[in-house]
């Protein structure tokens, strides 16, 4: 990496030959590991300390991934053998350090990028870190989608007596034994919460905003999500949706029935259309239908001890759990986003095209697709690269 003379700061400027990677979760080491196998080297920053560090700091600690493991592995290098369907939180992390040092990945930790523009007299990305300065000619964005925990704004919650936290500080439900938790928002974490805190005897209730699909994790045997890929390869999208929908409601039943009602949009419709998830249900309907989770409507007012919902009703609770979320923080270090990037700090452009920006910026990690849209994105940028990294030889 060669050094020049600064020229907008006191900090050293240097020039990188590759490409600068902003993040080392999975979709950042990703996309360093398919510019390596290329024969492209990159830098890579990570202003934590360790890799994957939202799956190590910000998830519950019985967290195992929702669809199998096939769909769920990086480019170029599968899970171990003996790891089971469904490889637990230990395990993904696991899995994510021998796929750095597999392809030689070692990020600069503790190295938070504080803003990167195009600089149009070099006529490269010019990233600034707290210590230096780096001029690059390609620039890949893989700080995702889930970037920052989102709490929504509620009247009266700086009121509130108990405990408040948001999902991503929640590990385990055996602090909260014997209490009354209220948990907003019906995702899968939400839905996990839920379950892990009635396994230690906790008495939760789940807040429902919005209409929400939910589905077995398995039919007949097979995963849900593997089901639905196999007949998208034969059959429209809807009736691909009209068939999960039909084989749910015999598993299920009517979710309806309990407050989980379902969108007018099929399961795999939704997620397209906005990016919203299905839940894959490992549990916690059960306990729902038989009251150990109990089912609330919106919360129109959180007050000193507990909440008041918009049907009227009024409640006590020990402590809140916000399971609202994460959003991008692109918008706080990307100039002008780059011209790539919305105001909310994801791609103008939607999957599958939303991974290559303008003068050498990619992004990876902002499908909404899961780490198969990571692998996707990843490869095609490597692809990408590869092409100007050998013209330009």
């Amino acid at each position: 990496m060669a050094s020049i003379p600064a020229k907008t700061s006191s900090l050293k400027l240097s020039l990188v030959p590759g490409p600068i990677i902003v993040g080392a979760g999975p979709s950042g080491l990703a996309a360093a590991a398919c510019l390596a196998d290329a024969g492209i080297p990159s830098l890579v920053f990570e202003k934590s300390e360790s890799l994957a560090s939202m799956w190590r700091h910000w998830t519950y600690d019985r967290l195992s991934l929702h669809l199998p493991k096939q769909f769920c592995e990086l480019p170029l290098m599968e899970f171990p053998e003996h790891f089971p369907k469904y490889p637990s939180k230990n395990q993904f992390i696991s899995y994510i350090e021998s796929y750095a040092a597999t392809h030689g990945i070692k990020p600069r930790f503790g190295c938070a990028v504080v803003q990167a523009e195009f600089d149009s007299a070099a006529g490269k990305w010019r990233v600034r870190t707290q210590f230096e300065e780096f001029l690059t000619r390609w620039l890949v964005v893989a700080t995702g989608e889930n970037a920052v925990p989102v709490i929504p704004e509620f009247p009266g919650l700086i009121k509130f007596y108990g405990d408040v936290i948001h999902s991503s500080e929640f590990k385990s439900g055996e602090i909260y034994k014997g209490k009354k938790v209220l948990v907003v928002g019906c995702g899968n974490s939400g839905m996990e919460i839920c379950l892990d805190l009635c396994r230690h005897n906790a008495s939760p209730s789940i807040v429902v905003r919005s209409n929400v699909h939910v589905l077995p994790r398995e039919m007949m045997g097979c995963s849900t999500f593997g089901i639905a890929m196999a007949l998208l390869k034969w059959l429209p999208l809807r009736m691909v949706d009209m068939i999960l929908l039909f084989m749910a409601n015999l598993v299920m039943g009517d979710t309806g029935s309990v407050g989980l009602r379902r969108p007018k949009a099929g399961p795999i419709e939704l997620k397209d259309l906005t990016g919203k998830t299905p839940v894959m249900d490992v549990g916690a309907l059960s306990l729902i239908k038989i009251g150990k989770i109990k089912v609330t409507e919106g919360v129109r007012e959180i007050t000193g001890q507990g909440a008041k919902f918009v049907d009227g009703k009024e409640e006590r609770f020990d402590s809140i759990i916000f399971a609202t979320g994460y959003k991008s923080n692109v918008p706080s270090w990307l100039k002008d986003g780059g011209g790539h990037f919305t105001a909310e700090g994801m791609p103008k452009e939607p999957f599958p095209k939303g991974w290559k920006g303008e003068k050498g910026l990619y992004c990876v990690g902002f499908t909404r697709r899961g780490l198969l849209g990571t692998s996707f994105d990843a490869r095609s940028i490597a692809t990408d690269i590869q092409l100007q990294w050998q013209l330009g030889s």
